[in-house]
């Protein structure tokens, strides 16, 4: 594709810090080999997932390729004999599966272009240093004065932006660096817009923001050349990192971890506060800052790729503040990778997760209470504070900064007004990939609440206890119905059975019925029992009693039954092994 050429009509932007997953779903085995059948996911949406299929060799080429990284990763060791055993291949693709885990859960490793292209090589298959060389190479077609000393390789994460060491011709000891960048997801500047505010950056001037010598841009991607520094980065400052090695093996695993010197945070800290708040009074958004985008120029900071915002790429620390629903503001987020920066310089390395819970011993409490409000689970929940407020805290309050340099950015107010919009539209993605993240989680936790033992447990109890109540209620119903109908006859029902009674009615057996307010305790509690009934177990839930030719109820509630039984045998109340069981007295 040449410099000045379009991209295609509805080309697809993908944001490449949305997080893949994978998953080993089978396996099959060949003739010589086995094959490993993997589901792979990006983001939280299954209908957004694809299957590959890698052999144990793919595996064992891709860590090969990950040593770089001084990482200890657990590929399962390789077997010659009886490598085709189902047993052996069950525990292999267990093996295969934390291995896995492992790559895609690392922050940096997941990033990489070695990672995304053996996950998903239909989206990464391209050569991304070969289409920057080509664009660069037209570039200098029309500016002959420039002359690319040599690729640096991987010396950054993004997969889309590649770095090449540069020299003016006249002025051959001197270095430059020049960076290529395609166009992200979170461009929503117009062309022209677009193309005006790039050519705009060589001209803002302040003392902590990385002067850019050269900018020029397309309809697809931007062109900045800066002066290469020898020192690098504040993370190479940290990490003890040379600049020209690639990004894995500088930062994935640090030899010796170690912060800066308390005076050192406060300094850098001020410096960097100080020109976050000056972009946000312009108008101008960032949202890309992290230690390997402030320059050391001696004891000074000095702020790096304000282009990224313009073209439209993902922060390096998306995938933790898109978790968070208050962390909503490009400011907000500012304010957040400063707590990831901060940490850096503090600890020597990144947190293990955020937010973080408890802090390690830090030189001074007044880090502490900086990190807490940008870092703990109470400011990811709640929200962030502010750039002027961060400025106020004890820890940089007092810092003095020494510069004589006057900071000069002139943007017009057409621009200004695009910016603000563009502002916006991010924020505005942002937001809503935020509200599908959290609604999945809940989703997730509700679906793993109501699967659990324990909650299976509770529902079969709480079923059985409606079914009892259900059954409650359905007798009370009967009962009142059958209590109406019958209460008008219940006096007469009682004259009438001590009439039989007296009689030695012998054996009539009578079920258990609804009760009747009259009669009910005098039946279920001292039926006379000269009178001619005896207290049987087992009956029916109903008490009836015979009244001619129909029958009056009673509320027994007692699950008894009755008999006649021979007079004579004296008055008593129900007791012992013949008492009603729900404890009423007349």
């Amino acid at each position: 594709m040449a410099f000045m050429e379009k991209p295609p009509a509805g080309k697809v932007l993908l944001d490449d810090t949305v997080p893949l997953t994978a998953a080993i779903e089978a396996s099959q085995s060949l003739q010589s080999h086995t094959e490993y059948i993997i589901r792979v996911q990006r983001g939280i949406s299954a209908e957004n997932s694809w299957q590959i299929v890698r052999r144990y060799s793919d595996f064992d080429l891709l860590n090969n390729s990950l040593q770089i990284a001084g990482l200890s990763l657990p590929l399962p060791p390789k077997k010659l004999i009886g490598n085709m055993d189902r047993e052996f291949i069950a525990e292999r693709q267990k093996g295969l599966q934390n291995y896995l885990n492992v790559i895609t859960t690392n922050h940096i490793l997941s990033n990489c272009e070695l990672v995304k292209k053996f996950l998903d090589p239909n989206n990464y298959s391209a050569n991304y240093t070969e289409i920057a060389l080509q664009h660069v190479s037209m570039f200098f077609r029309s500016e002959p004065k420039w002359e690319v000393v040599e690729p640096l390789k991987d010396i950054g994460w993004r997969i889309r932006k590649k770095y090449f060491l540069m020299k003016i011709k006249n002025q051959p000891k001197e270095r430059l660096v020049l960076s290529w960048a395609d166009l992200g997801p979170d461009k929503y500047l117009s062309d022209k817009d677009f193309q005006c505010l790039i050519k705009l950056l060589p001209s803002c001037l302040h003392p902590y923001i990385y002067r850019v010598t050269f900018a020029t841009a397309n309809e697809s991607s931007a062109l900045l050349i800066r002066m290469f520094n020898e020192k690098g980065t504040l993370k190479d400052l940290i990490y003890k990192a040379k600049p020209k090695d690639p990004f894995l093996k500088k930062y994935c695993s640090p030899k010796k971890v170690q912060g800066l010197e308390l005076q050192q945070i406060k300094t850098y800290g001020r410096q960097v506060l100080e020109v976050l708040k000056f972009l946000h009074d312009k108008g101008f958004p960032y949202g890309h800052l992290h230690a390997s985008n402030v320059m050391l120029d001696g004891d000074t900071c000095r702020l790096l790729d304000l282009e990224n915002s313009l073209l439209g790429l993902p922060s390096f620390y998306r995938s933790y503040f898109s978790q968070f629903r208050k962390i909503n503001t490009l400011e907000s987020v500012d304010v957040h990778c400063f707590g990831h920066l901060l940490y850096e310089m503090t600890y020597g390395r990144p947190p293990d997760s955020v937010p973080v819970d408890s802090f390690p011993p830090a030189p001074s409490m007044a880090v502490v209470a900086v990190l807490e409000s940008t870092l703990s689970c109470e400011a990811c929940k709640n929200g962030m504070p502010t750039v002027s407020r961060l400025l106020q805290m004890p820890l940089f309050s007092d810092v003095l900064l020494t510069t004589s340099e006057k900071p000069q950015f002139k943007i017009p107010t057409k621009l200004k007004e695009a910016l603000r919009i563009a502002k916006e539209c991010i924020e505005k993605r942002l937001i809503e990939e935020q509200k599908q993240i959290h609604q999945h989680r809940r989703l997730t936790r509700a679906q793993s609440h109501h699967g659990s033992e324990e909650e299976r447990k509770k529902r079969k109890i709480l079923a059985r206890k409606k079914s009892k109540r259900s059954a409650v209620e359905n007798n009370e119903e009967h009962s009142a119905k059958y209590s109406n109908s019958n209460n008008s006859g219940s006096i007469a029902g009682w004259m009438h059975w001590r009439t039989l009674a007296s009689f030695g009615e012998a054996s009539t057996r009578l079920p258990c019925a609804p009760p009747s307010p009259v009669l009910g305790s005098v039946v279920c509690r001292s039926l006379p029992r000269d009178r001619g009934w005896v207290h049987k177990r087992d009956c029916s839930q109903l008490h009836k009693l015979l009244d001619g030719t129909r029958l009056i109820s009673n509320q027994a509630g007692c699950g008894e039954q009755w008999e006649a039984a021979r007079p004579g045998e004296g008055d008593a109340p129900c007791s012992g092994v013949n008492a009603c069981s729900h404890g009423s007295s007349p």
